[in-house]
């Protein structure tokens, strides 16, 4: 096995810098490099690109964040709670509406927002008239005003115990360190409460009144009816669990076309002796291999089979779910070898390689045309040959059967 995978990573290494097996010079080495941090650069940017062609959770389903902090908060008055959803709705005025934004998430994407979202959207849109949006401004300045007399008070209060303090010391009023005497202090206090008494019960009817207007009423109806917000909770975790797997299926869709592309111009470069077209395509091939890589091993750990092993371990183990990271260590080595064991099967196979270029008088080893009576590649300097152990004539390496008396060779299996 370490022969095997020594073997690999020494053609590997030979494929990436070389030419016509010939060594690659520094400037040239350079380049190439330069090169391929540019093409790796642009690939993780075209994945990054796909990846967000599907709506994400939160796009097809823009009103449940939303929907979902207003049904969970727990205040003491639950007019407290639909004031500060409808505060946080209505308060902004923008030149494109809530539907149309949610509509706008839609272009040039795949996947459509939730009909329920659209609707909710629409109610909000109607709640978001100019005078809701007055008296909500009416609100804001009366708070206001209550902060600016409370910060008052809190300034005459500290005065008016200083006071206190001067006059039971019997200190005349013309050595007070105060502006205000005792009495006058208690006087603007007084009055300031009454104001900001007068201004809160301002507010409690403000809010009563906006909270009882039909299109608030309304919206705030359609966010109250349990049955759409279980469908778009459904919706919402549903897409959650299926959005990891969708993204790594376009990113998939994104690599293996340049992929193919990359192996089939090497292949192609190797047996008409292309030899930088090969250096080429293979960096390619390279460079795109990496990152399906790194985003299959990201799917693992977030996708539909991370969520698959860790309901099989909750399942049977309970709490025990460090086990869900025994499950990988075991997983990874094995989906690694399964795939290194592919590419020497099926795409590195040195006999399905040997036997393709032996019916068309190449080099076994590096592709390259040569004579039929060749023994050795005038290219590489590959011995095309080894003895056969019946008749002791030499037939061709990596056959299976002996090309002189048909005997059976000893085929390393790749």
């Amino acid at each position: 096995m370490f022969a095997r995978l020594s073997r690999w990573f020494n053609r590997f290494y030979r494929n990436a810098r070389t030419v016509n097996n010939e060594p690659l010079n520094k400037v040239s080495l350079i380049v190439i490099l330069v090169v391929d941090l540019f093409i790796l650069t642009n690939v993780f940017m075209g994945l990054n690109d796909i990846s967000q062609w599907y709506l994400n959770p939160s796009d097809a389903y823009p009103c449940y964040s939303a929907w979902s902090d207003y049904r969970e908060a727990k205040p003491d008055k639950p007019a407290d709670r639909d004031f500060a959803l409808i505060q946080r709705s209505i308060g902004n005025v923008t030149q494109e509406s809530v539907q149309q934004r949610y509509q706008r998430m839609q272009t040039d994407h795949l996947g459509t927002v939730s009909p329920i979202c659209l609707k909710s959207a629409e109610y909000q849109d109607q709640a978001n008239t100019s005078d809701n949006r007055k008296t909500l401004q009416t609100i804001d300045q009366r708070q206001t005003k209550i902060r600016s007399l409370e910060q008052a008070n809190t300034k005459i209060r500290s005065q008016y115990d200083s006071t206190l303090l001067e006059k039971l010391a019997g200190q005349p009023k013309n050595q007070s360190i105060n502006e205000v005497s005792a009495e006058k202090a208690k006087q603007e206090l007084d009055k300031n409460n009454q104001s900001i008494a007068t201004l809160k019960q301002e507010i409690t009817d403000l809010k009563q009144q906006l909270l009882a207007k039909p299109e608030i009423t309304q919206f705030l109806g359609f966010l109250a009816d349990g049955g759409q917000f279980n469908t778009v909770e459904q919706g919402y975790r549903q897409a959650t669990f299926w959005y990891p797997s969708i993204q790594f299926l376009f990113q998939a869709l994104f690599l293996i076309p340049l992929i193919g592309l990359a192996l089939w111009v090497h292949r192609l470069a190797n047996r008409r002796g292309y030899g930088l077209i090969a250096l080429i395509s293979w960096h390619l091939l390279v460079i795109f291999c990496i990152p399906l890589l790194l985003k299959a091993f990201e799917f693992l750990q977030v996708g539909v089979v991370f969520e698959f092993v860790f309901d099989v371990i909750s399942a049977l183990f309970g709490g025990l779910l460090f086990l869900v990271s025994y499950v990988y260590i075991l997983l990874i080595p094995l989906l690694g070898f399964g795939i290194i064991k592919f590419f020497q099967r099926f795409v590195f196979n040195q006999k399905l390689q040997a036997a393709n270029r032996v019916q068309k008088s190449r080099c076994i080893s590096c592709g390259r045309k040569i004579r039929h009576q060749d023994s050795h590649c005038p290219h590489c300097g590959f011995y095309q040959f080894v003895e056969c152990p019946n008749c002791h004539q030499p037939t061709y390496q990596y056959l299976p059967y002996c090309k002189e008396c048909g005997h059976p060779q000893e085929v390393d299996r790749p």
